[in-house]
């Protein structure tokens, strides 16, 4: 909730210190003034123009115009918050806060008791039910009394009809001119009766006999003989038989129910008529028959066509069949599909068309959607009985948050801030053609960012009338040039098949790649020490390299354009080197175009390009380029019941900052506000050390690109996690529990290097011996790959150090994390330890950079190994 106000500012002042979050929001500037009365008084007046109702059977809420009228940019409102908080402290809080839960519970439509019984009847008393008998003899009356063709549609549904009663009812003798028959439900178990029954009805259309055991009990052939017995069969358990001709279309034209059975005469002209023709999810193989033509269907305007094969018809042929139907406006079907892989290419093959899957065919072709479809199914929020009240409103909050990042003039935060908007704001949901915005809001009474109160504001950007539904765009502002038809998924379950093709493409790709390491080649590199110099001047701005580079081959400069070396933890371009007078003579420790490797989707890009999949890479995803790949990757994992955590990175931030463990799909979407990130496939079983994880921190020393020199430093060390490792949904939230990182939060706890290697091998009886040498060879193939697909990388000029973090997984594979330049060596300088190969010799920690200057600049090998 807000805080009190403690100041209030002048009109004049209001609009100088929120200049910018004003223009930010998009309001109005004719709604900035009205926004400063209702901020400097507190009005929240929404209750007087809106109401919320429930929709989706109570799953889900709406926000409702009470008002006579409201026009367009007329007015604004404002919404309270009623959560905000950091990713990090959200499970922390919902247990704490009093009463948070329980609201949030409320709000999100989560707190309903499942073990609780619903009658489904709709309050129908049981015992007024009638029994199958009843319901034949009630429907047998007809027959006598006004023919044997007055009852051709029977329904006879859950009513416990067993094998013995279907006999004993005798239905073929009391109602030979069925068309339809339904026995769904009951509990049918010998496949012979059954088929003994329906075979004697020679008129039979339609027959539905699914949730009966003799189904259920995988009889493989009561499909085929069913068919062969009842030759008049156009519908069998709600999907078209091969027989299939006017009277299924015309009961699917809504022509044909139990009132109005229709009748066998295949002269029969009432498809003439039909304009609105729904063919959905009907096993459709074949879809050019003499039923389904122009000639006998000319007025059809509305045709769906969703969830059929149509196998037997090629794209090319169903395409120019449909454009005879001159009248045909409004066409659903699943993309990519049986009509073609792009809505842009529907559309353009039907130029007719004025709506594809609800949406206008102009504004597609405006936005040029791949995908299309206004008739999305909300994802409404999954839990079960089990779960606590917690873990629901955690697995459904992502669809309500929203988000904002503080910044001041010195810094950006560094994680962003999460909220939900209260009960009135929370029951907007989305519309493509919204009528409203919605936009955050941080109101500083007191003109800083210390006395900031956080709200929503909420104005109509169109008229709304009394009784219609207040919408907002949740995707505002974002086009398909950024994915939006993916990130709906976020909200809605949009269609599989896309994702599921777009991801078989990407997969495709990847593993058809081979990589062919260039043959090793001689050394290129020299000591920079040749002739009379005895000494290379070093300029730095790492303390470290200052403290502990005291070989006399080296001396430290304060001059940048006096130095030999450039040795700087910032970025050297072209306007750095002329700001400070460098030349192109000067050794830098970093390659050109080095951002390949060092930055997160550069490096998955590079790895991805030179070896395709690699079994030491996990599946990775730029979120910004390959969401629709990684939602298909998640729907076949989920498809498959396999494991299905992913790990959320920034692009270009260290130290685990914004990083995020989760298996929640529309989790992972949302995140894309917070900037760009990729999303990797978790090591959900790694390699555990006393229960705990760990990484393994790897220095790795390049000399040249082309041919390639590099060198793995002795020195490298184990980082671990300070809680015990679990994938219970709370621990996703603990950072000392799937986190290794512990320089700048948590507690560090040092290991020294043998030490955890000897016990690590007594523990999980291994050699690690085995485990460096493919830890070796991965880091060898992970810069030969960036060698062969970045060869701009090479500079004779560059001398560079990089940190490389390695996870074992529990079959003590490696697995690449990431490439750091300019690596934290803390560690490698405070700790003397020992060489784990070779000699066993003492590496002592005041001698690690001049081992490595030693490496890079001399030539020198000592404890360091080529790879």
């Amino acid at each position: 909730m807000s805080p009190a106000v403690t100041g209030i500012l002048s009109y004049e002042d209001f609009v100088k210190v929120h200049g910018v979050l004003l223009a930010a929001s998009g309001l109005p500037q004719p709604l900035h003034r009205k926004l400063y009365q209702k901020l400097t008084s507190e009005t929240f007046d929404g209750g007087s123009y809106f109401q919320v109702e429930p929709v989706e059977s109570g799953r889900q809420r709406r926000l409702v115009s009470t008002a006579d009228y409201i026009g367009q940019n007329s007015d604004v409102f404002l919404i309270d918050h009623a959560w905000t908080f950091r990713l990090s402290d959200a499970y922390k809080q919902l247990q704490e806060v009093p009463g948070l839960v329980e609201r949030m519970a409320s709000l999100m439509c989560v707190d309903v008791d499942l073990n609780s019984e619903v009658d489904e009847a709709g309050g129908e008393d049981d015992d007024a039910k009638l029994s199958a008998a009843e319901v034949v003899e009630r429907e047998f009356c007809k027959v006598r009394e006004e023919g044997a063709r007055s009852v051709r549609w029977l329904e006879l549904e859950d009513l416990e009809i067993d094998d013995d009663m279907l006999l004993s009812l005798d239905l073929p003798t009391k109602f030979p001119h069925l068309l339809a028959l339904s026995l769904r439900g009951n509990k049918l178990e010998n496949p012979e009766i059954l088929l003994e029954v329906v075979a004697q009805f020679k008129s039979l259309r339609a027959l539905w006999v699914n949730y009966n055991p003799a189904l259920e009990n995988g009889v493989k052939d009561l499909e085929a003989r069913i068919l062969g017995s009842c030759r008049e069969l156009e519908i069998y358990n709600s999907q078209f038989t091969p027989k299939y001709g006017k009277w299924a279309l015309g009961f699917c034209g809504g022509l044909y129910e139990k009132d109005n059975p229709g009748d066998s005469d295949e002269s029969d002209h009432q498809l003439q008529s039909v304009t609105s023709l729904d063919l959905s999810n009907r096993g459709i193989q074949n879809l050019i028959t003499e039923a389904f033509s122009p000639v006998e269907i000319p007025m059809l305007s509305y045709l769906n066509l969703r969830g059929n094969t149509l196998d037997e018809n090629s794209v090319s042929i169903l395409l120019y069949y449909l454009r005879g139907f001159t009248n045909l406006t409004a066409l659903e079907v699943d993309i990519p599909g049986h009509l073609g892989e792009s809505a842009v290419e529907i559309i353009e093959a039907l130029p007719a068309l004025s709506e594809l899957n609800g949406l206008s065919t102009s504004k597609i072709l405006e936005s040029e959607k791949s995908i299309a479809d206004s008739v999305l199914k909300p994802r409404l929020p999954e839990f079960n009985a089990e779960e606590s009240l917690t873990d629901r409103v955690i697995n459904a909050m992502w669809l309500y948050l929203m988000t904002y990042r503080l910044a001041d003039e010195e810094k950006i935060d560094e994680t962003s801030v999460w909220y939900v908007m209260d009960e009135l704001g929370s029951a907007l949901r989305h519309s493509d053609e919204a009528n409203f915005r919605v936009s955050p809001f941080l109101y500083m009474p007191d003109g800083n960012l210390e006395s900031a109160v956080s709200y929503s504001v909420l104005w109509p950007t169109k008229t709304v009338q009394q009784g219609d539904e207040c919408t907002r765009d949740y995707l505002f502002g974002i086009g398909e040039e950024r994915q939006r038809s993916a990130r709906l998924t976020a909200w809605f379950h949009t269609p599989q098949n896309y994702f599921l093709r777009e991801y078989e493409k990407f997969n495709l790709e990847l593993n058809s790649r081979r990589f062919s390491p260039v043959p090793t080649k001689a050394l290129a590199t020299n000591s920079l020490l040749h002739g009379d110099r005895s000494v290379l001047k070093v300029y730095t701005d790492l303390p470290q390299v200052e403290e502990f580079l005291t070989r006399p081959e080296f001396a430290i400069t304060s001059e940048p354009k006096d130095a030999d070396i450039i040795w700087t933890s910032l970025q050297v371009d072209e306007e750095m080197k002329e700001a400070v007078g460098l030349n192109d003579q000067q050794y830098i420790n970093q390659f050109p175009f080095e951002a390949c490797l060092v930055m997160k989707h550069h490096l998955a890009k590079t790895v991805q390009k030179a070896h395709g999949a690699p079994q030491w890479l996990q599946p990775t995803y730029n979120l910004e380029t390959h969401l629709a790949q990684l939602i298909g990757d998640c729907y076949t994992r989920e498809r498959d019941g396999v494991d299905n955590l992913w790990i959320l990175k920034p692009w270009n931030m260290a130290r685990t900052i914004d990083t995020t463990v989760t298996q929640n799909l529309s989790q992972i979407i949302r995140l894309m506000e917070t900037g760009p990130k990729i999303c990797q496939k978790y090591i959900e079983h790694p390699a555990l050390f006393r229960g705990k994880k760990f990484d393994l921190r790897y220095i790795i020393l390049v000399r040249s690109i082309n041919p390639l020199e590099i060198f793995i430093s002795e020195v490298f060390w184990v980082r671990l996690a300070n809680n015990t490792y679990s994938l219970e949904q709370h621990s996703l939230f603990e950072y000392e529990t799937h986190f290794t990182v512990m320089n700048y939060r948590g507690r560090l706890n040092h290991m020294n290097t043998p030490d955890f290697v000897k016990e690590f091998e007594k523990e999980h009886n291994v050699k690690w011996l085995d485990i460096h040498l493919r830890v070796k060879q991965m880091i060898r193939s992970v810069f030969e790959g960036a060698a062969a697909v970045h060869p701009e990388m090479h500079s004779p000029t560059s001398r560079a150090m990089y940190g490389v973090d390695v996870m074992l997984d529990s079959h003590y594979l490696p697995k690449l994390l990431e490439v750091t330049y300019c690596p934290d060596c803390t560690r490698a300088c405070t700790y003397d330890t020992q060489a784990i190969f070779g000699d066993g010799s003492t590496v002592k920690g005041s001698d690690f950079y001049n081992l490595v200057f030693g490496c890079l600049f001399l030539n020198e090998t000592t404890h360091v190994s080529p790879l």
